[in-house]
């Protein structure tokens, strides 16, 4: 194992063990249940959105759920990537990851700095039975997304 991929595996090791982001949401706006069932990883994603301005953005969010370290550690570090972003910032790098876990562990170097420890999940992109498992909480951010969205009152939050 090279250098690079033992500090991918340690940083997937260390967020496993902290789990950013886990726990509940008071007042969230809503709500996604996931199941891989393939392993029988779940995850539970809550979402409270904010506004800046007219821009929706990520203004709270928690997640729940057991499983692999890579599901668990995945919610962790989308966690950190997401908290606080607008919702199209937000968007962009569930897709991004999704491309990436998508790769087969091809891809293009430029585009992980992105993802910042979201990177480390790329050696994960070659198994694909592990490609649900780091993609369950990021389909629940998705889900909870649209529905918090579109159940927003007219007029916008404030």
């Amino acid at each position: 194992m090279n250098e690079l991929d033992q500090l991918y595996q340690q940083v997937i090791m260390d967020h496993a063990r902290e789990r950013h982001g886990q726990g509940t949401l008071a007042a969230a706006d809503a709500e996604s249940f996931q199941v891989n069932p393939t392993c029988g990883d779940e995850a539970t994603v809550r979402v409270k959105l904010g506004h800046d301005g007219a821009t929706p953005v990520l203004e709270g969010l928690a997640w729940d759920g057991h499983g692999c370290q890579i599901s668990q550690a995945s919610m962790s570090v989308m966690y950190d990537l997401t908290h606080g972003q607008p919702v199209s910032e937000v968007e962009r790098l569930g897709e991004l990851f999704r491309e990436m876990m998508h790769s087969r562990g091809s891809f293009p170097e430029e585009r992980l700095d992105d993802l910042e420890d979201g990177a480390a999940f790329l050696g994960a992109s070659k198994l694909s039975a592990r490609v649900k498992c780091a993609l369950l909480g990021w389909m629940a951010l998705r889900a909870a997304l649209a529905e918090a969205l579109t159940s927003e009152p007219t007029g916008g939050m404030s």
